[in-house]
């Protein structure tokens, strides 16, 4: 089993949990439509990685940033930033014919996570930003989601039994893309404009 850092604690999570399509602005850039309902679907805990890949198997991957929560005794006690990598092409293909994407989405290196970090005490919404190349390119908050993280923990735990350790991956904001060998990932997990972690990547060919 892969293992995160939750609290300076190794943690393996047995499941990840990711919601789609919940970024208004981000749906409309993928010409998607809004959901009548909250879009949930799975990666394996095979799918977590450490290193930033801008292929696999021939298929170029596309990043999502995205704000991670960790559950633990009924709850969410830290978060993270993770990015969401993703089969495009592949995906775009079987969404086509109605198919399941899932194969998009579950391959080895497929979500890579910060350290999570404790929730702060504060009313301010919780954030994110990844600059690529030292240029901003995703912004957002939970203010922005369709879905609040707490509607998104009440949803989820009425469709799949969460158990401890597993992670919610929550949606992200516009300024999706493809990842290029070479290019230097900086994101951060934000709140009233302070960083509260920061992570860094370079995406290899």
């Amino acid at each position: 089993m892969k293992s995160v850092t939750v609290l300076n604690q190794s943690v393996q999570p047995g499941k990840i949990i990711c919601i789609g399509r919940n970024y208004v602005a981000h749906i409309e850039e993928l010409g998607n439509e809004v959901p009548d309902d909250m879009v949930i679907f799975l990666k394996p805990n095979t799918a977590m990685g450490t290193s930033l890949h801008a292929t696999h198997q021939g298929e170029v991957l596309h990043y999502e940033a995205e704000i991670v929560y960790h559950y633990q005794n009924g709850r969410f006690t830290a978060a993270a930033i993770g990015l969401d990598l993703t089969k495009r092409d592949l995906q775009t293909r079987l969404k086509m014919k109605g198919l399941p994407w899932e194969r998009s989405k579950v391959f080895e290196g497929a979500a890579l996570f910060s350290p999570f970090v404790e929730l702060p005490d504060s009313d301010a919404p919780l954030g994110l930003t990844l600059h690529i190349n030292d240029a901003l390119t995703q912004q957002g908050d939970t203010t922005l989601m369709l879905y609040s993280p707490e509607v998104i923990l009440a949803e989820v735990q009425n469709v799949i039994p969460l158990m401890d350790g597993d992670l919610v991956m929550t949606g992200t904001p516009k300024g999706v893309g493809e990842v290029v060998a070479g290019q230097v990932f900086r994101g951060a997990l934000t709140c009233d404009e302070k960083e509260l972690v920061t992570v860094s990547w370079k995406a290899q060919a």
